[in-house]
């Protein structure tokens, strides 16, 4: 058993260590790392395998050779059209200068160490890899202290390790003929698995018929069919497969049907079970093996692929994107690594909520954390453009410059989804700095955990408006009425053409404004300027609708353009200082470093 694996200069591996357990569930988002650290463990059996094959019984000469060559082509579970693809960032060699001023280029090298525990007790493997052309690099024992002449030992428990990778299924071809086990390999290592399936169930059946027997035995628990044993027809080279499917009968009898007529979730189950009877005692790595499973079938085939390893003998190591996997595995207390940032073992007490929120986060949100260091959530995206016209308005440089390209996240006013999205972002970046503004909610105790939780969560800010909602700042009579006057809006003089117009629109304004205030009045919900109306649907609106009405003209402002009138607030001074402290603590949040910025877990009005 694989216990643990330390990669540097691997693909997007500077250098992490991963410890293993089995089973082993690797989430994260897409291009994250996920599949790499299966490449990893792949490229490490490889090198040993070349290693054993041509050095193990000549270490005298291995001292003296470069390494045993190890061509692209070879490389049948990680398929490179360049040999320096495997390389982070591509960077083969550098080049220094030495004391004396001369250039000297140095080898970058790719070091794989895997450490494992077997009959014999605990073993430690190391593996480095340099760089030779486009076509192939060495592999050699990793050396101790940089020193070429002191090598790491190979164990002979370590030889014995067996890797196999098995990539997502791609489907299935209509016609595979029959293939050595090289050619097998190679098209599994390709991902070419559509013209393997019937190939391993014939090896199987032929070989271990006993095997054989189990397999269609848990097809037929699973999905409700009948497989039949493969058949070569040696006239034409090729191997076909049928099954019966028992609800659909012809004749009295089950309908037999081609392999390639079944479903794709049967077919994706077939070959990870024929494929781990194939490779019993290995450390089996699985890349997305719930591809093609509806949900109910993910937490079924998991749980079979446990028991099937637990029976083989297998070590597993899956990379998925399923939450039911994500959650059946957190649950039943399997090591979950997640790939975010540096990848790492989940700690079991906040399993849950992580995982959660590491099933549904892309990479662009990763990219915009570490981009900018902090996170902003808002109800909608109207809250943000509000937001930025009062920084213009009032001339806040600072939150005009964190809120004109911030990462904001828009989740309504749950608090609990922020919360999730904001502990999945720090799994890859620790330091992020957070800040929830919402609406004034009417029960805290919903939404905000009691004082008993635990105080590392308590890094995202949660503020508060003191008013029902943003849209209660700028709603007033002197703002409407300076939007309905484009003399005071844009600050010119009263021209005597515009004179009839602006009265015209004034008293438009004035009279909507009055019959959204009766209205208000005979419903019991108060005066329109009133800070627990809500302002946006009950006063602005409808106030809007009854101006356009009494202009005869078409209504354009709806929510969204709401923003507009904060630029129509005839002073600066007018705005509450609120606002004001708001902005401020937006700026605060994107410049300041977490640990220097008292932590706020309670809703705020401040």
């Amino acid at each position: 058993m694989l216990i643990k694996l330390r990669a540097r200069n691997f693909k997007c591996f500077e250098d992490v260590e991963i410890a293993l357990e089995n089973p082993v569930v690797l989430i994260g988002p897409n291009n994250s790392g996920k599949t790499t650290v299966l490449q990893a463990l792949a490229l490490w059996t490889i090198g040993l395998q070349r290693w054993q094959e041509k050095r193990s019984e000549r270490q005298s000469e291995a001292r003296k050779r470069p390494g045993v060559t190890i061509n692209r082509q070879d490389l049948l579970t990680i398929p490179h059209p360049q040999a320096n693809l495997l390389w982070r960032d591509l960077q083969t060699r550098f080049t220094s200068r030495s004391g004396d001023g001369k250039q000297e280029t140095q080898n970058i090298r790719i070091e794989l160490i895997v450490s494992g525990v077997g009959d014999q007790g605990a073993w430690e493997c190391g593996l480095e890899f340099d760089y030779a052309n486009s076509e192939s690099f060495y592999c050699r024992p990793l050396r101790r202290n940089d020193d070429p002449q002191e090598r790491m030992p190979v164990p002979e428990q370590a030889a014995g390790v067996k890797v196999a990778f098995l990539p997502p299924m791609s489907g299935l071809a209509a016609v595979e003929t029959r293939l050595d086990p090289g050619a097998l390999n190679v098209r599994i290592g390709e991902g070419r698995t559509a013209e393997v399936l019937r190939n391993l169930c014939y090896i199987l059946s032929q070989k271990q018929p006993g095997q054989w027997d189990e397999l269609t035995s848990q097809i037929d628990k699973l999905f409700g069919v009948q497989l039949n044993p493969p058949r070569y027809l040696q006239e034409r080279g090729e191997i076909t497969m049928k099954y019966q499917q028992k609800h659909s009968r012809k004749k009295g009898k089950a309908l037999e049907l081609d392999l390639s007529s079944s479903g794709r979730g049967l077919q994706q189950t077939l070959l990870i079970l024929v494929y781990m009877y194939a490779n019993p005692g290995a450390v089996v790595l699985l890349d997305e093996p719930d591809a093609h499973l509806e949900i109910l079938r993910q937490r079924q085939i998991y749980t079979c692929i446990k028991e099937l390893a637990e029976k083989r003998n297998n070590q597993i190591m899956i990379a998925s994107h399923s939450e039911v996997l994500l959650n059946e595995a957190a649950t039943g207390q399997d090591q979950v690594i997640a790939c975010v940032g540096h990848p790492h073992t989940l700690i079991q007490g906040k399993r849950n909520e992580i995982l959660k929120a590491l099933a549904l986060l892309g990479f662009e949100d990763y990219y915009q954390a570490e981009q900018t260091g902090w996170v902003l959530y808002l109800e909608g995206s109207t809250d943000l453009r509000i937001l930025q016209a009062f920084a213009e308005r009032l001339n806040h440089t600072d939150a005009q410059k964190v809120l004109a390209r911030p990462f904001v996240k828009y989740v309504c006013n749950n608090l609990n989804q922020a919360r999730q999205h904001y502990y999945g972002l720090r799994e890859a970046s620790p330091s992020l700095r957070g800040l929830a503004l919402f609406d004034r909610l009417e029960d805290n105790n919903d939404v905000l955990p009691n004082d008993s939780v635990d105080p590392s969560q308590a890094i995202l800010q949660v503020l508060m408006w003191e008013r029902n909602e943003i849209e209660n700042y700028f709603c007033s009579r002197e703002t409407l009425q300076a939007y309905a006057d484009p003399t005071v809006k844009n600050q010119t003089e009263p021209q005597p053409q515009l004179t009839i117009q602006v009265e015209i629109q004034r008293k438009a304004m004035n009279e909507a404004i009055e019959e959204i205030t009766n209205a208000l009045q005979s419903l019991g919900k108060g005066s329109p300027w009133d800070a627990s109306v809500k302002a946006s649907e009950d006063v602005l609106l409808p106030i809007f609708k009854a101006y356009s009405r009494r202009l005869d003209i078409y209504n354009a402002m709806s929510k969204k353009d709401l923003y507009k009138l904060v630029a129509c607030i005839p002073s600066a001074s007018d705005v509450d200082p609120e606002v004001t402290r708001k902005l401020d603590a937006i700026a605060a949040a994107a410049a300041q470093p977490t640990a220097e910025r008292e932590s706020d877990y309670s809703l705020s009005p401040s």
